[in-house]
Protein backbone atom coordinates (compact mmCIF):
# COMPACT_ATOMS: atom_id res chain seq x y z
CA UNK A 1 0.00 0.00 0.00
CA UNK A 2 1.74 3.13 -1.24
CA UNK A 3 0.36 5.62 1.32
CA UNK A 4 1.33 3.43 4.28
CA UNK A 5 4.83 2.99 2.84
CA UNK A 6 5.19 6.76 2.37
CA UNK A 7 3.92 7.34 5.93
CA UNK A 8 6.41 4.82 7.30
CA UNK A 9 9.28 6.42 5.35
CA UNK A 10 8.29 9.92 6.54
CA UNK A 11 8.22 8.78 10.18
CA UNK A 12 11.48 6.83 9.79
CA UNK A 13 13.09 9.98 8.32
CA UNK A 14 11.38 12.30 10.85
CA UNK A 15 10.10 14.31 7.88
CA UNK A 16 7.10 16.47 8.90
CA UNK A 17 6.84 18.04 5.44
CA UNK A 18 6.35 14.61 3.87
CA UNK A 19 3.71 13.76 6.49
CA UNK A 20 1.77 16.93 5.72
CA UNK A 21 1.10 15.84 2.15
CA UNK A 22 -0.16 12.45 3.30
CA UNK A 23 -2.92 13.76 5.59
CA UNK A 24 -6.36 14.95 4.59
CA UNK A 25 -7.22 18.45 5.83
CA UNK A 26 -9.67 16.96 8.37
CA UNK A 27 -7.46 14.05 9.51
CA UNK A 28 -8.17 12.73 13.01
CA UNK A 29 -5.70 11.01 15.30
CA UNK A 30 -7.04 8.90 18.16
CA UNK A 31 -4.40 8.78 20.89
CA UNK A 32 -4.07 6.27 23.73
CA UNK A 33 -3.69 9.14 26.20
CA UNK A 34 -6.53 11.46 25.19
CA UNK A 35 -10.25 10.75 24.89
CA UNK A 36 -11.01 13.24 22.11
CA UNK A 37 -9.07 12.91 18.86
CA UNK A 38 -6.52 15.40 17.63
CA UNK A 39 -8.50 16.91 14.76
CA UNK A 40 -7.22 18.61 11.63
CA UNK A 41 -3.93 18.56 9.78
CA UNK A 42 -2.37 21.36 11.86
CA UNK A 43 -3.11 19.64 15.20
CA UNK A 44 -1.96 16.22 13.98
CA UNK A 45 1.26 17.62 12.49
CA UNK A 46 1.92 19.47 15.75
CA UNK A 47 1.51 16.22 17.65
CA UNK A 48 3.84 14.40 15.25
CA UNK A 49 6.45 17.11 15.79
CA UNK A 50 6.36 16.30 19.50
CA UNK A 51 6.26 12.53 18.97
CA UNK A 52 9.25 12.55 16.66
CA UNK A 53 11.25 14.33 19.38
CA UNK A 54 9.86 12.19 22.23
CA UNK A 55 10.33 8.65 20.93
CA UNK A 56 13.80 7.17 21.32
CA UNK A 57 14.87 4.27 19.13
CA UNK A 58 11.56 4.31 17.24
CA UNK A 59 11.28 1.61 14.60
CA UNK A 60 8.53 -0.10 12.65
CA UNK A 61 8.85 -3.87 12.84
CA UNK A 62 5.88 -5.04 10.77
CA UNK A 63 2.92 -4.08 8.62
CA UNK A 64 -0.51 -5.47 7.73
CA UNK A 65 -2.69 -4.23 4.87
CA UNK A 66 -6.45 -4.51 4.59
CA UNK A 67 -9.68 -2.59 4.35
CA UNK A 68 -11.98 -1.05 6.92
CA UNK A 69 -15.48 0.34 7.01
CA UNK A 70 -16.07 3.76 8.48
CA UNK A 71 -18.83 4.10 11.04
CA UNK A 72 -20.10 7.34 9.55
CA UNK A 73 -20.66 6.27 5.95
CA UNK A 74 -20.23 2.50 5.83
CA UNK A 75 -17.85 2.76 2.86
CA UNK A 76 -14.95 0.32 2.86
CA UNK A 77 -11.58 1.97 2.28
CA UNK A 78 -7.95 0.80 2.41
CA UNK A 79 -6.29 0.55 5.80
CA UNK A 80 -2.94 -0.53 7.20
CA UNK A 81 -1.53 -1.44 10.59
CA UNK A 82 2.10 -0.55 11.26
CA UNK A 83 3.61 -2.30 14.27
CA UNK A 84 6.30 -0.38 16.15
CA UNK A 85 8.68 -0.48 19.09
CA UNK A 86 10.21 2.51 20.84
CA UNK A 87 11.51 3.82 24.14
CA UNK A 88 10.26 6.88 26.04
CA UNK A 89 12.12 7.99 29.16
CA UNK A 90 13.55 4.51 29.60
CA UNK A 91 10.21 2.69 29.13
CA UNK A 92 9.86 0.14 26.34
CA UNK A 93 6.74 0.71 24.25
CA UNK A 94 4.99 -1.68 21.89
CA UNK A 95 2.44 -0.11 19.60
CA UNK A 96 0.40 -0.09 16.45
CA UNK A 97 -0.50 2.78 14.12
CA UNK A 98 -3.80 1.99 12.39
CA UNK A 99 -4.07 4.06 9.22
CA UNK A 100 -7.43 4.55 7.51
CA UNK A 101 -7.19 6.00 4.02
CA UNK A 102 -9.61 7.94 1.90
CA UNK A 103 -10.41 7.22 -1.72
CA UNK A 104 -7.62 9.65 -2.64
CA UNK A 105 -5.01 7.45 -0.84
CA UNK A 106 -4.44 10.13 1.81
CA UNK A 107 -4.66 9.34 5.51
CA UNK A 108 -7.97 10.46 7.01
CA UNK A 109 -7.71 8.72 10.38
CA UNK A 110 -4.98 7.29 12.60
CA UNK A 111 -5.61 5.23 15.71
CA UNK A 112 -2.57 4.66 17.91
CA UNK A 113 -2.54 1.77 20.36
CA UNK A 114 0.26 1.43 22.90
CA UNK A 115 1.13 -1.01 25.67
CA UNK A 116 1.93 -1.55 28.53
CA UNK A 117 -0.09 0.83 30.70
CA UNK A 118 3.00 2.18 32.48
CA UNK A 119 4.44 3.14 29.09
CA UNK A 120 1.17 4.82 28.11
CA UNK A 121 1.39 6.95 31.25
CA UNK A 122 5.04 7.83 30.58
CA UNK A 123 4.26 8.65 26.94
CA UNK A 124 1.29 10.82 27.93
CA UNK A 125 3.39 12.85 30.35
CA UNK A 126 6.19 13.34 27.82
CA UNK A 127 3.80 14.31 25.00
CA UNK A 128 1.92 16.77 27.24
CA UNK A 129 5.21 18.42 28.20
CA UNK A 130 6.13 18.68 24.51
CA UNK A 131 2.75 20.11 23.51
CA UNK A 132 2.98 22.70 26.31
CA UNK A 133 6.56 23.58 25.31
CA UNK A 134 5.42 24.08 21.71
CA UNK A 135 2.48 26.26 22.84
CA UNK A 136 -0.08 23.85 21.43
CA UNK A 137 -1.88 23.39 24.76
CA UNK A 138 -1.91 25.66 27.79
CA UNK A 139 0.31 24.68 30.71
CA UNK A 140 -1.25 23.45 33.91
CA UNK A 141 1.70 24.36 36.12
CA UNK A 142 2.16 20.69 37.05
CA UNK A 143 4.67 20.14 34.24
CA UNK A 144 6.84 22.92 35.70
CA UNK A 145 7.26 21.18 39.07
Amino acid sequence: MAAANRFRAAVDNRDLAALEGLFTEDVRLYSPVKFEPFAGRTAVLGLFGVLLRTFEDFRYIGALDGASETASDGVETPSAALVFRATVNGRQIHGIDLLHLGQDERIREITVMVRPQSAVRTLGEAVLAGLVADGQVPGTGAEQA
